[in-house]
């Protein structure tokens, strides 16, 4: 066999080996056939919002703790790990639509349990001497503003907040508007996480 023929039979299995591997490597990276679909490429893992001590312990964030409130509020949560400013004014503000609108309707049996003895003997007696006259209890129109203004710890566990509340309140015929501080008080030991009203004041 000449020289040439050789050369020749080589370059053509070279070729051949070439164009195998080509089909090989690119091939698989063509669509799939129809009505065929590609496995996907797997998603890339979320970043944790925050990492976890070791042995996979949550990591509970110390609220923020503002304003002349802030020592007191701070005193309360070394008592109850568990007091947290927003929370606490969501559930304020939620009491004082339900404690005035009760008030309003006169309605003793949903005031009780929110209210302190004394707070509830004064109004239940502001009830008595409007359904004398015939009045109509003035309603909650809107809450303008709720801020906390103070707050304390006893050295008996009993803490207070006192809360601000600037409303608009009506009974059909009349507006007007309210201003008041309402303080609120629970005993951190209890594993009752309601609080009560203890105390209304008119604010200056």
């Amino acid at each position: 066999m000449s020289s040439s023929v050789i050369e020749f039979l080589v370059l053509a299995g070279i070729a051949l080996f070439v164009g195998w591997r080509l089909f090989v490597t690119l091939g698989q990276d063509e669509g799939p056939p129809e009505g065929r679909g590609r496995m996907p490429s797997p998603a890339p893992n979320p970043t944790p919002a925050r990492s976890a001590p070791t042995g996979g312990d949550v990591v509970q964030l110390r609220p923020s703790f503002t304003g002349p409130a802030a020592a007191g509020m701070e005193a309360i949560f070394e008592a109850d790990g568990n007091f947290e400013p927003r929370a606490f004014m969501q559930g304020a503000r939620g009491a004082y639509e339900m404690i005035v609108g009760a008030f309003a309707r006169g309605d003793r049996d949903a005031l009780k349990p929110l209210l302190d003895t004394d707070v509830y003997e004064a109004w239940d007696a502001a009830i008595a001497d409007r359904e004398a006259t015939g009045a109509e209890g003035m309603q909650l129109l809107r809450i303008r503003k709720a801020e906390i203004t103070d707050a304390s710890l006893a050295s008996d566990g009993m803490a207070r907040v006192t809360v601000h509340y600037e409303s608009e309140l009506g009974d059909g015929e009349t507006t007007t508007k309210a201003s008041e501080l309402w303080t609120f008080m629970r005993q951190t030991s209890s594993s009752d996480p309601n609080w009560i009203l203890d105390d209304v004041d008119t604010a200056d």
